[in-house]
């Protein structure tokens, strides 16, 4: 396994204890010097007795209409954590947004921005997340509040390290470290520290810092933080080398994750345990422990842990002789590799697109500072000869005129990024991210109004010979043949996109059953019909379709592609260069 692939999951888990650190740091508001000991309460088992603090929430709930407005507040931030920890972002997004608007108390507000940054990032908002990170940061100074503070610190240091901002995480961990309000706990800058160095490849088994973070998250107290250390070496031990440390590590976890729950820690101390049983030639126990993962991937994005998990279970099968499944785990493990990629790529975009804007506006801002200055001059200047006016008017209108089209050309250059960034740069068709991001938009809105589609998966046969015979540009060339064959059968509102090599997705919308099959038969034909000239020798190629339908398969995104994937190797399995729908299909030969 790469050390991207750890740290990809190591986030995945940090981020969600970003989230979750908040609910330690304790509220204080002026205006409610007795806050209800229930409230408290709850807080104080959010992370050490999860099951015990949603019955008391569920009981204060029942009560809400007796607690004042303060405490109704309070409450609020309680549901809509509850709700994050649940994987119901839209729910707690709204009750977030509630509060920073509405609650008029700048603590609790500063508090639900804090849990609101986190999410963005869990989200992948990460324009958003970037923009509000910027935000906060700014803020930092005018914060008085100690526990607010830490809060912000550590979930700024969560979400630069999310953008590959290592150096900026570890500083603001180190802020947080110096900064641990009174009653508060040190296990949390600590651990903060100890995910930053983990995802900037600076953390070693033996590095201070991990054992100093053991020493602030004891189990009894912090047993959510301690056991999520815990994983942390045992990801290292793993990647060292070390396998049977690793084991001996989650077995000791393995209490406390039973009793906490917390997802991303079981998932992640499940993809150690499978690579390391495999590391120790125990396939049947590695096997197990990946199909567990799997089972668990199944109703959640959870990509990180089911990327590694698909290559334990392919370098399994593999060694077993089964080229079928191995394959089949390889083709995933690929999918998602490539995901992982177009998301990292994806988060620098957003990162370096937000700095420009920062950058845009402290240029404007200067700009006007200085267009003041030059005005103050002329007032100052007035009395002087006509002449020398026109001079400094003169000068005034070329800085503004710079100034107009710097800001032009930025602004055309920002926009046109943006528009590259969604196209695939070989045929000019949407990208994976771009196809999947709209082609899950507009299944919800058909899904509202009760329509159709159909997605397409289609991949060229045998592309990589073409690539061996005539050589990459030749290849290059197919491709753009076979997305212009497509294009002529294709309306305005059907989407198209090339999800990556030789394979391309279209979403037919609005259109029955016979249709689409009808629409993707001519595709195959177009596609086998398109040739390139290769210096006299005629190159062409064939297709293979898989479809998948909402009204069989319903309006689900993951769903759809995985019945197009299943039709697609069918048609593979079943002599190539024809388009399958389930378990039926067009033949042609």
């Amino acid at each position: 396994m790469s050390r991207w692939s750890n740290s990809l999951r190591r986030w995945a888990a940090g981020i969600g204890l970003a989230s979750c650190l908040c609910w330690q740091v304790g509220y204080a508001a002026t205006r409610i010097a007795d806050s209800n000991a229930l409230l408290k309460q709850i807080e104080d088992l959010q992370l050490t007795d999860h099951s015990r603090s949603l019955g008391l929430l569920a009981q204060i709930n029942q009560q809400a209409s007796g607690l004042t407005s303060e405490q109704q507040w309070h409450l609020q931030l309680l549901n809509a954590w509850e709700a994050m920890y649940e994987g119901d972002y839209p729910k707690s997004e709204v009750l977030f947004q509630g509060i920073i608007q509405h609650s008029g108390d700048p603590l609790l507000a500063g508090r639900a921005s804090a849990l609101l940054l986190s999410q963005l990032g869990l989200t992948r908002r990460y324009t958003e997340a970037f923009e509000l990170a910027n935000h906060l940061a700014a803020r930092l100074p005018q914060i008085t509040d100690a526990k607010v503070r830490f809060s912000l610190l550590l979930n700024l240091s969560a979400t630069l390290g999310l953008a590959g901002q290592t150096d900026l995480a570890l500083g603001y961990a180190r802020m947080a470290m110096r900064a641990v309000p009174a009653g508060d706990s040190p296990c949390y800058p600590a651990s903060y520290l100890v995910e930053a160095l983990f995802n900037g490849h600076r953390l070693k088994p033996d590095s201070p810092e991990l054992q100093q973070a053991f020493d602030a998250c004891p189990a009894t107290k912090e047993p959510v933080y301690n056991t999520n250390l815990m994983i942390t070496l045992a990801d290292l031990y793993v990647r060292g080398g070390q396998p049977n440390k690793a084991l001996a590590l989650l077995d000791q976890a393995e209490p406390s994750l039973d009793i906490n729950g917390y997802v991303p820690n079981k998932l992640s101390a499940l993809v150690n345990r499978a690579q390391a049983l495999a590391a120790l030639g125990d396939d049947d126990a590695a096997r197990k422990a990946a199909l567990a993962v799997v089972a668990e991937g199944q109703s959640g994005d959870i990509d990180a842990w089911l990327k590694d998990t698909y290559e334990v279970l392919y370098r399994i099968e593999k060694k077993r002789g089964d080229i079928a499944a191995a394959l089949d785990y390889h083709e995933k493990f690929a999918a998602l590799d490539k995901a992982y990629l177009d998301d990292v790529h994806a988060r620098a975009l957003a990162y370096e697109t937000v700095q420009q804007h920062v950058l845009a506006q402290k240029l404007e801002t200067e700009r006007l500072s200085q267009q003041n200055a030059e005005l103050l001059v002329r007032q100052k200047l007035d009395a002087k000869t006509v002449e020398a006016n026109r001079l400094y008017l003169a000068l005034l209108l070329t800085a503004l005129g710079f100034g107009t089209l710097w800001m032009f050309r930025l602004k055309r250059s920002q926009l046109r990024f943006k528009r590259l960034s969604h196209l695939d740069g070989l045929t000019a068709i949407y990208n994976r991210q771009h196809f999947m991001g709209e082609a899950e938009r507009i299944l919800r809105q058909l899904e509202k109004r009760r329509g159709d589609a159909c997605l397409a998966f289609i991949d060229l046969d045998h592309f990589k010979r073409i690539n061996d015979t005539h050589g990459h540009g030749i290849g290059d060339e197919v491709l753009c043949r076979a997305v212009a064959a497509c294009r002529q059968y294709l309306r305005p509102t059907d989407l198209f996109g090339r999800l990556g090599g030789e394979e391309f997705g279209i979403l037919f919308v609005d259109g029955s059953r016979g249709q689409a099959m009808a629409v993707a038969e001519r595709i195959r034909g177009a596609i086998e019909a398109a040739v390139v000239d290769n210096g006299g020798m005629v190159v062409t190629v064939s297709a293979s379709i898989g479809l998948a339908f909402t009204e069989s398969t319903g309006h689900d995104l993951h769903r759809l592609c995985t019945e197009a994937d299943a039709s697609l190797y069918r048609a593979k399995r079943g002599g190539r260069n024809r388009v399958m729908v389930g378990a039926e299909g067009l033949v042609e030969a």
